[in-house]
């Protein structure tokens, strides 16, 4: 099992006159070679999911900022340079974080191999604190109220929670949450009825709550595949 390592998230956008397509056969391609330099846990998402993926832009946003996010575990971040160099081969733009890892929801039923691509979607979020709280305020809002409540109004599978410590690249922007939201059927994010398991007042105290500890203008959100490659 994983224990006293270091996890790196790093969001990624691919080069303009790049295809999808081909962005994420070269990250996963990639792979193998971080493995080769010691990671001991990898996964990645990608928003490969083509016209299929038209979520209400009153939820989700454009997606136009994030094309994947990695994530790996190291056993300290020192040894991150050549992974570095990799995903600036292979990207367009590179984003890293240093995070703490929180799992509310593991998969219960997982039955599926390591280096395949996972059944259902991954909804990937990105959020900066609001000038107006104190770290103690977001992050007790995030984590005491707004989790228990998005795991009771969602239809979520996997649901992981990771706060930034610090950015590692010179570049990012100053994110300090960045979420993964799983579900089992992309329609449980794309129809919002369901997203809401199907109350109106869901989606009011949805709504509500996010816009007590984030902006909703600073989010960057994207559906993505998910492809774990080493658990």
């Amino acid at each position: 099992m994983l224990g006293r390592m270091e996890k790196l998230v790093y969001l990624l956008r691919k080069r303009d006159a790049d295809s999808i397509e081909g962005f994420r056969d070269e990250l996963l391609n990639a792979c193998g070679r971080f493995l080769e330099r010691g990671v001991r846990g990898l996964s990645v998402n990608v928003a490969d999911l083509g016209a299929q993926a038209q979520p209400s832009p009153l939820w989700l946003g454009d997606g136009k900022t994030l094309s994947a996010s990695l994530s790996l575990w190291l056993d300290s971040l020192d040894q991150r340079g050549p992974l570095e160099e990799l995903l600036l081969a292979a990207s367009g733009r590179v984003w890293g974080y240093l995070v703490t890892e929180s799992v509310p929801i593991e998969y219960p039923d997982r039955d599926w191999a390591d280096g395949g691509k996972s059944p259902g979607v991954t909804l990937v979020t990105a959020f900066p604190k609001p000038s107006r709280l104190s770290d103690e305020e977001f992050y007790g809002h995030w984590h005491g109220s707004h989790t228990p409540l998005s795991l009771e109004i969602h239809p979520f599978w996997r649901y992981v929670r990771n706060a930034v410590a610090r950015r590692i690249t010179p570049e990012g922007p100053p994110y300090r949450g960045i979420v993964e939201e799983r579900v089992r059927d992309i329609e449980d994010v794309i129809d919002i009825v369901r997203l809401f398991r199907g109350k109106a007042e869901n989606f009011a105290r949805g709504i509500e709550d996010v816009n007590r500890f984030i902006d909703q203008s600073d989010i960057s959100c994207s559906l993505m595949s998910e492809y774990i490659i080493k658990s």
